[in-house]
């Protein structure tokens, strides 16, 4: 899975995550509902990614688990839950996301094989030359 109920409390909080899940009024989020929606979006996240990049992730993109956590928050709605326009725009945002990874408009810091991207640890910086010099001022100040 791309994202854990410790991902989804820390994003949503508590009480959010135990209104979204705590189908028997037990007070407390119920970890199986959670489970198996974090599951079902990890699969929708791999449907995206699986034609770029081998799933599933030996080690999970940060990236992902923010669009994961938004795509479980999306589908624990409905069931007693009440979907606003926020969740709706942040699962369609992750949707949009993934769509352009999957199109290769973003990379996920990985190459095709999943292997990570190692940066470069220096800079270059080049000059054109002088724009103003005494040949060019006839020795004038400028």
């Amino acid at each position: 899975m791309y994202a854990t109920q410790a991902d989804m409390v820390l994003a949503f909080g508590d009480k959010e995550c135990i209104s979204l899940t705590d189908r028997k009024y037990t007070g407390q989020i119920d970890a199986e509902v959670m489970a198996q929606a974090l599951e079902q979006s990890s699969a929708e996240i791999d449907g995206y990614l699986a034609g770029r990049y081998p799933t599933p992730w030996p080690d999970t993109p940060r990236v992902l688990v923010g669009r994961c956590c938004d795509i479980a928050r999306y589908k624990l709605c409905g069931s007693g839950t009440q979907c606003t326009d926020l969740i709706r725009e942040r699962y369609e945002d992750a949707i949009r996301y993934l769509e352009r990874v999957a199109d290769g408009r973003i990379t996920l810091g990985r190459q095709p094989d999943g292997s990570v991207i190692q940066g470069g640890t220096s800079a270059r910086f080049v000059s054109a030359g002088r724009a103003f010099g005494r040949n060019s001022t006839n020795g004038g100040a400028f």
